[in-house]
């Protein structure tokens, strides 16, 4: 470090990490991390060859491309639970499927760790529901609350005619 090299403004890591726990606060982080964990020993194990003493000890199965398939498969649902929440219920049910698929094509799940990672994973992507102020407070960038405006809200105008202002409940009478 010379002389001239710029300290880190004080604060700087305080801050990033209260806009990394504001992100990861809006989205089902946790789940998302255990389907990624659990497709890691999925995918790598069929491959592996373990060394015990002298003994080399080969996983290969027929369906290893299987395995490789249902991994990547896991990996991308659970990046999509970080970067896609809306997709929650879809992508945790698909983790879960993929799974109990993993039981009989890729030595009993990645040796059942990766089979419970990813079951656990997509049951808490499935269950995972945004906070009760996460609609009503838009957030900005890196998770920083937006500006809020001065100006009042108006509810927006329900032309459908099914209104319970209006008392009618969508159906229309045939004159």
């Amino acid at each position: 470090m010379s002389a001239e090299t710029p300290a880190a403004a004080p604060g700087q890591f305080a801050r990033r990490r209260l806009q990394f726990r504001a992100w990861r606060g809006a989205r089902p982080f946790w789940a998302g991390l255990f389907v990624m964990l659990g497709g890691f020993p999925i995918m790598y194990f069929p491959y592996a060859h373990l060394q015990i003493g002298h003994l080399t000890v080969a996983m290969a199965t027929t369906a290893g491309a299987g395995s490789l398939i249902i991994g990547v498969l896991l990996i991308v649902l659970g990046i999509s639970l970080w970067f896609q929440k809306h997709v929650r219920v879809f992508a945790g049910v698909a983790a879960i499927l993929l799974a109990l698929v993993s039981i009989p094509v890729s030595n009993f799940g990645g040796f059942v760790i990766g089979f419970l990672l990813s079951m656990v994973g997509g049951a808490m992507g499935i269950a995972w529901t945004p906070g009760p102020g996460a609609k009503a407070e838009e957030s900005g960038r890196y998770g920083v609350p937006a500006p809020r405006s001065e100006e009042p809200v108006t509810a927006p105008m329900d032309l459908s005619g099914t209104s319970p202002a209006n008392e009618v409940n969508g159906r229309h009478s045939a004159g």
